[in-house]
């Protein structure tokens, strides 16, 4: 897993904008092959009928939010090797905290730009590619 434009990314969020949004940062950096889901349920079910490489997910969702997600991906044995990278609109200690507890691969608060979308899926991508 070199480059992000290999991966098949799936975008979660509740708020098409922000899909979109994330969807076209995506595309600057080279990646076509991102699938979109409106929540955690969707997500879940497009994870375990698809192949996809890295999810990029909102925490507040309605159904399942982005936290309920990231510990059904990290229970099922299947998926937990996933990178998840969580994006919210809130910088809340306790989230942050919850992330990297949960197994969140890195986390992106709302609003940012192509570079930090590009940053922290380069970081993730070389933490994965480095042996622990």
């Amino acid at each position: 897993m070199s480059h992000p434009s290999d991966l098949k990314f799936l975008v979660v969020d509740d708020f098409s904008t922000m899909r979109r949004i994330v969807r076209g940062l995506l595309k600057e950096m080279g990646c076509n092959n991102v699938e979109e889901a409106e929540d955690g349920q969707v997500a879940l079910n497009m994870l375990k009928n698809a192949r996809f490489d890295f999810v990029v997910s909102d925490i507040n969702m309605p159904n399942m939010n982005g936290f309920e997600l990231l510990k059904a991906i990290k229970a099922d044995d299947s998926l937990k090797q996933l990178p998840v990278l969580m994006v919210t609109a809130e910088a809340r200690k306790e989230d942050i905290v919850l992330a990297a507890q949960s197994g969140a691969a890195g986390y992106i608060v709302k609003p940012f730009t192509k570079a930090t979308l590009e940053e922290k899926v380069q970081k993730i991508l070389q933490k994965l590619a480095t042996p622990a």
